[in-house]
């Protein structure tokens, strides 16, 4: 993935490998930046989900929590820099969802 060092790429190839898919991490990244950074105004929360079986279905921030989660702390720190900038132009561009589930992730309850 581009912007993480050697070790932090190694780290999410071994994950993807033992516990994923191999290359959901980076689609996963990748989504939801397109999706973050979407050219309508309005967010669509349906729009950030995976639309191939290959990535398992669901969210693609759910597979970066998962990622983050489970990846050594080093590898998960340079992981998560990229993901929070992302979170960050989300929270800048909705509003909390009174409505939705409160047990769910943030990122579930944004409109």
């Amino acid at each position: 993935m581009p912007g993480l060092s050697g070790a932090a790429n190694a780290a999410v190839r071994v994950l993807e490998r033992d516990r994923m898919t191999p290359g959901v991490v980076s689609v996963a990244l990748s989504v939801w930046s397109v999706r973050v950074h979407g050219t309508v105004r309005r967010w669509r929360p349906w729009e950030a989900e995976f639309t191939c079986r290959c990535c398992g279905g669901g969210w693609a921030r759910d597979r970066l929590q998962e990622a983050l989660a489970r990846l050594p702390p080093k590898a998960a720190a340079e992981l998560r820099v990229r993901v929070e900038r992302l979170d960050d132009v989300l929270l800048r561009r909705t509003h909390h969802e009174p409505a939705s589930d409160p047990d769910s992730a943030w990122w579930h309850r944004r409109c």
